[in-house]
């Protein structure tokens, strides 16, 4: 499954509890759900990273949980950029920061 933010396509969304590492360099959208559909809670960029608890322990995390009403209602997708450096990861996440607004993002 995917879904389109912007003019990417991003993979997902999935129960962030279903997520596992490893993760490559990615752009990621972390979203709440309602009646409606997805909700963008927030967005960032990461390098590669090995941590299972890379999610939970992101100073945000609490914030998701507030919006979506439980960590089971928390949903991810992530956009691959295997070969990207930092500087264009976060040329994305600003464009879609623009955008959306997501809720929990820390200006």
């Amino acid at each position: 499954m995917t879904i389109q933010i912007l003019h990417y396509e991003f993979l997902g969304p999935i129960k962030i509890s279903e997520w596992g590492p490893p993760m490559d360099k990615v752009v990621y959208i972390i979203f709440g759900r309602d009646k409606s559909g997805f909700i963008p809670l927030y967005v960032d960029e990461s390098d590669k990273t090995d941590q299972n608890d890379f999610f939970t322990q992101n100073d945000n995390f609490k914030c998701w949980v507030q919006h979506a009403g439980n960590e089971d209602l928390l949903y991810l997708s992530i956009l691959p950029l295997w070969e990207s450096e930092e500087r264009e990861r976060k040329r994305i996440v600003d464009k879609i920061l623009l955008k959306y607004r997501p809720l929990c993002q820390i200006e």
